[in-house]
């Protein structure tokens, strides 16, 4: 299958091209403008999904996309709402539109959604069931782009998946995840000597769901190939395991052998717990998720950390 991948340039887009690839799929990557190219030898194309016309361009020579171009950062979505609402729902409804338009075949859609769309609901672990109650503006983007492409996939123009993920750490092909407000790549960071420490609200008992983004980059090749023309699904992304934010520095410490250095914040207005209930994607798509034990997440994160840049001594 022919697949395009918006976003494709960053951690979580070349870990879905590796994937794809070794499923035996053709991907192509779609990156903006002077982006940085996958390390992988695969077909590209510039662009960008807020520009409806070089989406148009490619779109029509696939059979399918894993849409995973977006802004991502909670407390950004909050100081500039309109930027977000503009990539992340625009871009979605470009992408939409000329997937949308008559072709041989309905095309499939994977989109990556998040655990956001939830909000702080006081059941746990989250199922697909939960209402949608985003508490910040990225929340409520990828619940809009959620909705846009049920009630598009709802017309037989095309089948759709939302994958809604976790917390996707670790590394894939030694690619790191350089986005340094994200809990695991800061710890690295500071053992690394690329950050000065990390700043812990509150006791660092809040539980979290972690997984590896080898196995995140599964499940789109799993969603991609069941796509089913005029049906929408969403799909829940987690390991299952509860990790504390303590749990990730005893980690971090053991696997790097040093201490983090922290600095102790006061309790911040979050939800003590976010598990993900994956049931559904287990039992539906047969996704597993090998990779997503802790210590696996970090190491490899790790070492493909300390080879993109100098560790100290």
């Amino acid at each position: 299958m022919r697949v395009l991948v918006t976003g494709a340039a960053g951690f979580l887009g070349q870990a879905v091209i590796a994937a794809l690839l070794d499923r035996g799929h053709e991907p192509v990557a779609f990156i903006r403008e002077g982006g940085r190219l996958p390390r992988q030898q695969v077909e590209s194309a510039i662009g960008d999904v807020r520009d409806l016309e070089s989406l148009r361009a490619v779109v029509q020579s696939v059979d399918g996309v894993c849409h995973l171009a977006a802004l991502t950062r909670v407390r950004e979505s909050f100081a500039g709402p309109l930027w977000y609402w503009r990539t992340n729902v625009l871009g979605t409804l470009n992408l939409l539109e000329v997937l949308g338009r008559k072709r041989p075949e309905p095309a499939r859609l994977v989109l990556a959604s998040t655990a956001a769309v939830y909000g702080t609901p006081e059941t746990q672990p989250i199922s697909e069931d939960a209402p949608i109650a985003p508490t910040n503006p990225y929340g409520a983007t990828k619940a809009a782009a959620d909705l846009a492409a049920a009630n598009v996939a709802a017309t037989g123009r095309l089948g759709a998946i939302s994958l809604r993920a976790f917390n996707i750490a670790g590394a894939v092909d030694g690619h790191p995840d350089r986005d340094f407000t994200r809990l695991i790549p800061k710890v690295l960071a500071v053992q690394a000597g690329l950050a000065e420490e990390l700043g812990v609200n509150g006791d660092g008992t809040a539980v979290r769901d972690f997984v590896h983004v080898a196995d995140m980059a599964h499940a789109f090749v799993l969603a991609i190939e069941a796509c089913t023309p005029g049906e929408w699904r969403a799909y829940n992304v987690g390991s299952g395991r509860e990790t504390s934010i303590n749990d990730v520095l005893a980690a971090a410490e053991q696997i790097t052998g040093r201490p983090v250095r922290i600095k102790r914040n006061p309790p911040a207005n979050e939800p003590r717990v976010l598990l993900a209930d994956s049931r559904r994607i287990r039992e539906e798509l047969g996704w597993q998720a090998p990779n997503s034990d802790l210590s696996q997440i970090l190491s490899d994160g790790w070492k493909a950390l300390t080879s993109a840049y100098a560790a100290p001594e």
